[in-house]
């Protein structure tokens, strides 16, 4: 099967208003978000800047790029809100059962990556979501009659709550209306904060989702050894510039080209994937499609050509023993 893995930015705007923007790669620009089945999107949040309470169909993990943002949690049939803080590292694992809300209470702006699969999804290769307020929530498919039984209001007040609310993703919230702003439960049983490394992180949050996310910095000019995993991993460059090499099935090329901050990439299972910082250096965030993944090292003194025995590795290769031990010496 061939894939297409050129980097990508996000081309689709699927909201832009006062409070903020959220953005979406789609099968269109970069196909490789449906034929592997994941998802990814771009939220932007203004200060001040509110996404309305939500669920989605897919199960996914949210990135702090950059800022800090107040985030709502609505377990399901839980009459208890949970409220975190999150900040620049931390991730937050979202289950298809949960609602959740997010502001941006600073003054200046919050983004947030969202990265998941697609396989269960209405539309493969994006997440849908499903609103409980605003122009597109849910309560607008309901006839006011049914609004009024439902919540014992009167017709005109069936009607204030449905439509007093006119944006569809994201509000601008006046200054005058207090939202929380102090967290109400401790952060590390929904937040996962992520350090720079080469290992995903484990964590019984991310069982239940079936994904696991790490951070990774490059240092200038220095190359990432080559991997591959047993799953799909998705990159998104968070900072910096670089070349990325990706080889897929039968040693064939099938990625080479430059990355920068900003852009998607996609490595197949089982797709070996190198990449070489600029003078800038690099840094991306990585999600695998399996809560517990299992990479695989070709260059280092973890790899496998170091664990080979000598001769194992010279009948393999096809070359002298003395270039057997100046190749394992490099590793």
């Amino acid at each position: 099967m061939e894939f297409h893995l050129l980097p990508q930015k996000a081309d689709t705007t699927v909201f832009e208003g006062e409070g903020g923007a959220y953005y979406a790669w789609t099968a269109a620009k970069t196909p490789v978000v449906s034929e592997v089945a994941i998802g990814a999107g771009k939220l932007v949040l203004q200060p001040r800047g509110f996404a309305l309470p939500h669920c989605a169909d897919t199960y996914k993990i949210g990135y702090v790029v950059q800022g800090c943002c107040t985030v709502g949690l609505v377990l399901p049939n839980n009459p208890e809100e949970r409220v975190v803080i999150i900040t620049d590292g931390d991730a937050i694992p979202l289950s298809v059962d949960t609602i959740s809300w997010w502001f941006n209470g600073g003054d200046s702006d919050v983004t947030i990556m969202l990265i998941g699969e697609s396989r269960n999804s209405y539309t493969p290769g994006l997440f849908d979501y499903f609103f409980l307020t605003g122009a597109v929530g849910i309560l607008n498919g309901f006839s006011t009659e049914f609004i009024s039984k439902i919540y014992h209001l009167s017709a005109a007040q069936s009607e204030e709550l449905v439509k007093s609310q006119p944006n569809p993703v994201i509000a601008k919230i006046d200054a005058a209306i207090y939202m929380p702003n102090k967290p109400n439960c401790k952060k590390e049983e929904y937040v996962i904060s992520i350090v720079g490394g080469l290992g995903f992180v484990n964590s019984p949050l991310l069982d239940k989702i079936g994904l696991s996310p790490s951070l990774v910095r490059v240092e200038p000019e220095t190359v990432l050894d080559p991997s591959y995993g047993m799953e799909h991993r998705i990159i998104y460059v968070t900072k910096g510039e670089g070349r990325i090499q990706i080889v897929g099935l039968n040693g064939t090329p099938a990625l080479d080209g430059s990355v920068e901050e900003g852009q998607l990439v996609v490595v197949p299972k089982f797709f070996a994937v190198a990449l070489l910082a600029a003078h800038n250096g690099l840094e991306f965030f990585c999600v695998s499609t399996s809560s517990r993944p299992s990479l695989v090292q070709i260059a280092g003194k973890t790899s496998a050509y170091k664990a080979m025995s000598s001769s194992v590795l010279q009948a393999s290769v096809n070359v002298s023993p003395e270039f057997v031990k100046i190749f394992k010496s490099k590793l």
